[in-house]
Parts: structure tokens; C-alpha cells; sequence
């Protein structure tokens, strides 16, 4: 490989607007004055799958305690933190950086990371990751039945390993608008970031970080090969600015996590500063971010605090400290290998490669120890895969029980098919029962199937299976 340039990495150009042979230029007339990345910040944000984020689960199930974390609230907070990484290296780490003029840095990378921040987790459906889970074992019990006809392997495993990083690539590219089939339109360079796995479902390898995953659907092949194509990147090859919104999300869940158990009273401060003591013992970051915890927790006691109130402000600060210590500590990481992403052979997650790989490795492991085992985050598991496995049981019947096997749209088998069927989406219909769908009709039931699933929040979710239960729906 010859390496990257920034130029094409930050590409602004838009698929539409190529297609139809415009250019990205403005007129300083017009009323216009964002950039063409600050405008794929603003199209997110105003975007209806957004606003879905704030009735889906991040950990805890959603409750009245709203100070707790939804999946808005997370990406509302690793947009942020993007933003300013990517602050801070355009005016600490110029000189590392090496961009053109022509890219506007100062604007570009802030709001390029700012939007890739808050899309990364819009294609996960209701329930937190466990929503993946349920749907990825719902399609290995029904396999035998489901594929039949769908030879090609990567058309199997696209439902198999269903990931909700290669429907938020579906989402922003083939679903959002229903006039055409180019999405919200987003910059090429948008479209290249957002991709934390540039690989297709039949190549997954776990011993490969750009590959540990998959972010594209075969549906969405052509559109993941042309947006290459326009940034010079290519299968296995992440843009550099991925790594960074990976950091920040790495950043926030191994905090927020703990704070929000804090919150709920599973955990407190004492509990995880012995834990850090204990295991981190002789690190930098890790004695730094405790110490000034420590010393902030002394001057919060002089004042008329509960035991309550003491402990949550005790963990908010050192929320704060940490995310500070462990930005910096990213930041001067991504400036040291740079050069290695730049050639497209860097291999490690940033936070791995930082001096704070420590706080974070052991934050993930108190919540894995005292957190994800707790009885209130088993229960989101186990209503995720009840709820999903019962609404893709009577979708999935809907969908494939009608008049006419060759055309999705045609009229259902039986009243309750056909009700069942108008409840999924009218724009994930028409994308289904489009004559240009070039996707085999199975892969189309499938995937109208899981446009719906992972388009749905909690509570939706939940109120639909009820509805379609009492409507005689098994």
C-alpha cells in the first residue's frame, strides 16, 4: 500500500451528488456557510433514528431514574468527547497531522468526529447488545428452514452475525429517505469513519482489529466498494479517524458504566477505588486519577453531605478525572502512530496503545465483575430475548405467508398476516418490495425482518409483542 492521504480521507463529496454530476463547491452568496462535514453532524442529529436512541437500553433497564444512560445519552457524550479529541489534535499535533490547507482541519476533523460520535450505535436494536444476541440465535435455531436457497455464504452469515454496526452503514445509506436509494446522503468521508469494521460478514477474524466484526450487509457491498474507492481506503483498511471514535466509545462504557452502577447503588466509590489500588498498583494514570479523588472526596466531606450525595459526587469527579487522563493519554497515542495508520498496517485499539491502557483494561474488568453479572442487567437480557425472539416469530410468518412467493408485497395468506405485515415499516416495505432490490427474495424477507427489529426501542418493542399477542398473533 502506498498510504493515505487526507485529502481523500476527508473527502466531502456525497454519493447523490455524484451520481447526478454535482459538485461540492458553494457559492459564498448562499445562505450556507457550514462545511460539508458540519452539515453530516447536523443531518445525524436531526435524524429520526437519533431520537429512537433515547428509548433504548445502554446497560441498566430503562427506568424512572433518569440520570442513568440511554444509548442517546452515551453517544450524546462520545460524539462529545470525539469532538474534542479531534480539537485538541488540530492544535497540539499540527505538525503530526501533516494536513493540507485544502481540508479546513480546524472545522473538518472537530465535526467529522463529532458526527461519527453520535451515529456509531444507531443500527444496534432495542435491548443493548443483548438485542444482537437474540437475534443472531434466533436466525442459528430457524437456520435449516430460512437459508434454504441462499447458497452464497457471506448471504448466510450476514444474518448469523447480525451486527448493528453494519445496519447503522445500512441506515445512513439505503433506509432513511424513501424518494431514492442514497439515505441521509452523507459524505464519503462520513460514510469511510463510521466503518470500525471494513469487512464483509464471511470475513471475520478475531485475531484481526479491523475484522473482529463485520460493518456491511452484501446488500450494501457496492456502496461500501465505492465509498473506498473515493478515500483511498479499501477491505481490512480503517480510516485513521476511526480509531478515535472507538477510543472515545472505549473511554465512555468503561466509565459511565461504573458511575451509572454507582447511581443505581450496586457499586461505590470506596468498592472501586480498593479494586484500582489493589490490581493497578504502581501505575501512573491509575495513582493520578485516585489521588485527585481521593483528595476531592476529603474537601467533599467538610461539607453537609449525605453518605448518598458524598458518594455520587465523589464518582462524578472522578468520571471526570479519569475521561481527562485517559483523552490526553489517546490523543498522544494517535499522534505517535499515526504514521502506522496512515500505511494502513495499525493493529491495536488506541486505548490499548496508550499510557492509560491500564485504568481502562481495569475499569472494564470491575464492571465485568461487579456490574454485568448484577440481576438488573440480566433482566434486560432476558426480556430482549423474549420480546425478540417472539416479535421475529410472528414477523417472520407475516412476511413469508402470501399469495405470491416471488413478490413481497403481494396480498398475505390470512387477516392477521396481513395486519401483522402493515405494522413493519412503510419505508422498510418499499426498500423490500423494490423491483431494483437486486437481493435474492430470501435475503429480502430476511432482512425486511431485521430493518424492523433494529428500528425499534425498548419500549416499543415490548408494547408491539403485546399488541400483536392479543390480536392472536402466537
Amino acid at each position: 500500500m502506498v498510504g493515505l492521504n487526507w485529502d481523500k480521507l476527508l473527502n466531502p463529496q456525497r454519493r447523490k451528488d455524484k451520481a447526478r454530476g454535482k459538485s461540492v463547491e458553494r457559492s459564498a452568496k448562499t445562505a450556507e456557510h457550514r462545511t460539508e462535514l458540519e452539515r453530516d453532524h447536523d443531518r445525524i442529529l436531526f435524524s429520526t433514528p437519533v431520537r429512537r436512541m433515547q428509548d433504548k437500553t445502554q446497560v441498566f433497564p430503562l427506568d424512572p431514574h433518569d440520570s442513568v444512560r440511554t444509548r442517546l445519552t452515551h453517544s450524546h457524550e462520545v460524539a462529545n468527547m470525539a469532538r474534542s479529541f479531534g480539537t485538541a489534535l488540530v492544535y497540539v499535533y499540527p505538525d503530526e497531522l501533516k494536513m493540507p490547507q485544502s481540508v479546513v482541519a480546524e472545522r473538518n476533523v472537530p465535526a467529522l468526529l463529532e458526527a461519527i460520535g453520535l451515529a456509531h450505535d444507531l443500527g444496534n436494536p432495542p435491548f443493548g447488545h443483548q438485542g444482537e444476541d437474540a437475534i443472531q440465535s434466533w436466525m442459528k435455531a430457524r437456520a435449516p428452514e430460512i437459508f434454504e436457497g441462499l447458497d452464497e455464504v457471506a448471504l448466510r452469515e450476514d444474518f448469523l452475525r447480525f451486527e448493528g454496526n453494519a445496519q447503522a452503514f445500512r441506515l445512513l445509506t439505503r433506509l432513511q429517505i424513501v424518494n431514492d436509494s442514497f439515505g441521509l446522503n452523507m459524505t464519503y468521508a462520513f460514510l469511510a469513519a463510521l466503518m470500525k469494521y471494513p469487512s464483509p460478514s464471511d470475513k471475520v477474524n478475531k485475531k484481526v482489529l479491523a475484522r473482529k466484526k463485520f460493518n456491511y450487509f452484501q446488500s450494501e457491498a457496492d456502496i461500501a466498494g465505492e465509498v473506498w474507492a473515493e478515500t483511498g481506503l479499501g477491505e481490512g483498511i480503517r480510516h485513521p479517524l476511526t480509531f478515535i471514535m472507538e477510543a472515545c466509545d472505549d473511554i465512555a462504557y468503561s466509565i459511565v458504566d461504573v458511575e451509572d452502577a454507582a447511581k443505581k447503588g450496586l457499586v461505590n466509590f470506596d468498592r472501586l477505588a480498593g479494586f484500582l489500588e489493589f490490581e493497578g498498583a504502581g501505575d501512573a494514570c491509575i495513582e493520578s486519577v485516585l489521588a485527585k479523588a481521593k483528595e476531592q472526596h476529603h474537601e467533599f466531606r467538610t461539607q453537609s453531605l449525605s453518605a448518598a450525595e458524598l458518594d455520587d459526587i465523589t464518582m462524578q469527579m472522578f468520571r471526570v478525572n479519569a475521561i481527562g487522563v485517559m483523552i490526553v493519554a489517546a490523543t498522544k497515542a494517535f499522534a505517535e502512530n499515526l504514521p502506522a495508520m496512515m500505511m494502513g498496517n495499525f493493529d491495536k485499539e488506541l486505548m490499548a496503545a496508550s499510557d492509560a491502557n491500564r485504568l481502562w483494561s481495569l475499569l472494564k474488568s470491575f464492571a465485568a465483575k461487579h456490574i454485568y453479572p448484577h440481576r438488573q442487567v440480566l433482566e434486560v437480557e432476558l426480556r430482549g430475548h423474549q420480546t425478540i425472539h417472539g416479535l421475529m416469530d410472528i414477523f417472520w410468518a407475516a412476511i413469508t405467508n402470501r399469495n405470491d412467493p416471488l413478490d413481497i408485497g403481494s396480498k398475505r395468506t390470512t387477516p392477521l398476516h396481513q395486519y401483522v405485515y402493515s405494522r413493519i415499516s412503510e419505508n422498510y416495505r418499499r426498500v423490500a418490495e423494490s423491483p431494483d432490490n437486486r437481493m435474492p427474495i430470501r435475503y429480502r424477507e430476511l432482512q425486511l425482518m431485521t430493518d424492523m427489529m433494529s428500528g425499534m426501542t425498548d419500549s416499543f418493542a415490548i408494547s408491539m409483542l403485546d399488541d400483536l399477542r392479543r390480536r392472536g398473533a402466537a
